[in-house]
């Protein structure tokens, strides 16, 4: 049986991310459950010798890990959770007894996120646009569900080798690399469209009618992508949904408590002022 701490000091780990939001949502849905749990920021930017064991010692209890060290981080860890190991990327990494554990809640959080956002997307074929940590777990998800998926990054190696571990993880599945134009929906999973990363992760006129168009991104929640999509009549999804269901997923990790979706989803847009 695992036993959780009593006092849980969360920190976030990447760069670039004094803007984050994952702070107040975690803290909001901590305060909720009755926990006593605080959530810093460690930005790599500031603190570019950081590493996990150090910020241990300073008595971080547990992680969250962004953008760009999803994959790099791997390599200051004792252990991986299946999913961890086959997507070679980690959101999240558990503390216990000095053994820091990787997990990946992305994948799970995106599915969610898409089923409450997108109850009824079609899941034929989906190009996942960007192969490193958010479009790993993006793309594992979806082959999970058996979706046909396409990999399309800037590095056809980077691409190509992504696929490679999902054929790996799911033995007979469809996985291809490049665009596609016959597809059911596109997911960025690049940080293209990120505040402070302003732009389109692809020519918006490769849109067919039908299709649906989801982000990874949720600074801010209305990237140029979905509004581009959106005018041109597609079904658009925001990272938020990603976000909330990751969080929660997280926390549970992180504490054994059950977080409330819903409640987590009214946290994100009070303050969003959605």
């Amino acid at each position: 049986m695992t036993t959780f701490l009593t006092a849980h000091r969360v920190a976030l780990v990447g760069a670039g991310i004094g803007g984050s939001l994952s702070p107040a949502l975690h803290e909001r849905e901590a305060a909720a459950l009755g926990l006593d749990y605080t959530y810093s920021v460690r930005d790599l930017d500031v603190e570019p010798d950081l590493t996990l064991r150090a910020a241990v010692a300073d008595g971080i209890t547990g992680f969250n890990v962004t953008h760009p060290v999803k994959q790099g981080v791997l390599a200051q860890l004792d252990a991986l959770s299946p999913a961890a190991a086959a997507l070679g990327a980690v959101n999240t990494v558990v503390v216990r007894d000095g053994v820091l554990t990787g997990h990946n809640t992305d994948h799970s959080g995106f599915l969610a996120g898409l089923r409450h956002g997108l109850p009824d997307a079609a899941l034929g074929r989906v190009a996942v646009i960007g192969a490193g940590g958010a479009g790993s777990a993006v793309a594992y998800a979806l082959v999970g569900v058996g979706a046909a998926v396409r990999i399309v990054d800037a590095d056809p190696a980077r691409a190509s080798a992504l696929a490679g571990r999902l054929r790996a993880a799911f033995p007979g599945a469809e996985i291809g690399v490049g665009w596609e134009g016959d597809l059911d929906g596109i997911v960025n999973a690049t940080p293209i469209g990120m505040t402070g990363h302003p732009g389109l992760p692809f020519d918006p006129t490769l849109l067919r009618p039908g299709q649906w168009v989801a982000e990874c991104v949720y600074r801010p929640l209305e990237t140029e992508l979905l509004a581009v999509a959106r005018a041109r009549g597609h079904r658009v999804l925001d990272g938020g949904a990603m976000l909330v269901a990751q969080a929660a997923d997280t926390l549970a990790l992180l504490t054994g408590a059950t977080p409330d979706l819903a409640r987590m989803r009214r946290h994100l847009g009070e303050l969003t002022d959605v």
